[in-house]
């Protein structure tokens, strides 16, 4: 089969979820025999100045991406108030990429191409007009939850306002966008759900995050070190990202319980910024962005995951527990991961939760060991990209066989 995925950052380095979703899927889809091609947006926000010379993406018969300016920008923002369109959609649109995506579909016969997230939407009628391949949307999150509930947590009324007003421009584009599919590409059982509920009734999968298993060794040695570390990682340009760490900081760390007294938090993620870092709190560490998350997530014994909005799927929480790490998570950054509490991970939703949880670990290493061990298995059951994407493939061949795009 020959696929086109369509992206709206670069997917490398494997720095978020993004990233190592469509990453891992594009090597999958290859091991399995498939010609697979990229066309990527290299945005100013997530520049890579070495697109070019990525050769951990070889197995991509051809790589095409095109520099694109997404900043925010206040005049834009202000215009579109007057306007129809989503401005979370319209800072994507690209003549440049336009081109290149018509290039593509005149030199080249796909069978698939696959949209990865709403945002590639618009150029659905490029590929209609020059191409008869089906159209698959990979949804890496239902976009307007993401909206909705950083809304939700946003007290000054005058940006609440604004965002509410933003979100309501993108989820009734996103519900417009349904017709526009063959095929919908869904993270996770229950963000599909939400999607058909929604109205989208052509064909749909679930096709969870994948990845490789064998690429993540266990290591338990820093669960004999005497005093208890806890990781943060995440893309700290991310709102649901920075709103979490900054409430676990302010209702955790800040307290300085007695229970904490000898655990120390390490923080690292791209974009981190200045006033984290300015932060000089007891037991603490802002790494930035660091070469390997691997190397960071052994490091630490435990990973915590204080999310309160987002949408989704968590690529970091697959990785640490791959690699044996001990979980803490609020349930909804648990959203498509069904782990089960004080089993494969532990839940915390309160300041309190939180604690109690970080003082379990620092008291009973072969418990966690026990967990982390797993929370390994249950990866290697629930999240293997090759056996993913075999089933995705499948789903593939079957709409295909049906005589879509119809």
């Amino acid at each position: 089969m020959k696929i086109l995925q369509l992206t709206k950052k670069f997917p490398f380095p494997l720095k978020d979820g993004e990233s190592i979703a469509v990453t891992n899927l594009g090597k999958s889809l290859y091991d399995l025999g498939c010609e697979v091609s990229l066309l990527s947006m290299n945005t100013k926000k997530h520049f890579n100045p070495n697109a070019d010379k990525t050769t951990e993406l070889s197995f991509y018969k051809d790589i095409k991406q095109i520099f694109i300016d997404n900043t925010i920008k206040v005049t834009d923002a202000f215009s579109n108030l007057f306007s129809k369109d989503s401005y979370h959609i319209s800072r994507y649109l690209s003549k440049s990429f336009e081109e290149e995506l018509i290039s593509l579909l005149q030199k080249n016969t796909y069978d698939i191409i696959q949209l990865e997230t709403l945002y590639l939407a618009p150029y659905i009628p490029i590929i209609r007009k020059y191409s008869k391949a089906i159209v698959a949307m990979r949804a890496h999150n239902i976009e307007h939850e993401i909206w909705t509930r950083i809304t939700s947590n946003t007290n000054f009324y005058p940006k609440k306002w604004y965002l509410n007003y933003l979100t309501k421009k993108l989820k009734n584009f996103e519900i417009e966008q349904f017709e526009n599919y063959d095929f919908l590409v869904a993270i996770s059982d229950r963000d599909l759900e939400l999607f058909q509920s929604l109205g989208y009734s052509n064909g749909a999968f679930s096709t969870p995050i994948g990845i490789e298993p064998e690429q993540f060794d266990l290591d338990f040695q820093a669960y004999n070190n005497p005093n208890l570390s806890l990781s943060f990682i995440g893309s700290l340009d991310w709102v649901p990202n920075t709103e979490g760490l900054q409430w676990f900081i302010d209702n955790v760390w800040k307290k300085q319980d007695s229970k904490l007294s000898d655990v120390s938090l390490h923080i690292a993620g791209r974009n981190t910024p200045q006033n984290l870092k300015n932060l000089e709190l007891p037991n603490f560490k802002v790494h930035g962005e660091v070469p390997c998350s691997k190397t960071f997530l052994n490091e630490h014994p435990v990973m915590i995951v204080p999310l309160f909005s987002g949408s989704g799927l968590r690529a970091k929480i697959i990785e640490a527990m791959a690699l044996g790490r001990t979980v803490i998570s609020t349930n909804l950054g648990l959203e498509g991961i069904h782990a089960t509490d004080k089993k494969e991970v532990l839940i915390a939703n309160t300041a309190e939760e939180f604690i109690d949880c970080i003082d379990y670990c620092n008291h009973n290493h072969e418990e966690m060991i026990q967990i982390g061990t797993n929370a390994r298995y249950f990866i290697e059951k629930n999240f293997d990209s090759l056996a993913i994407t075999t089933q995705l493939l499948d789903q593939y061949k079957l709409i295909k066989s049906q005589g879509y795009p119809k």
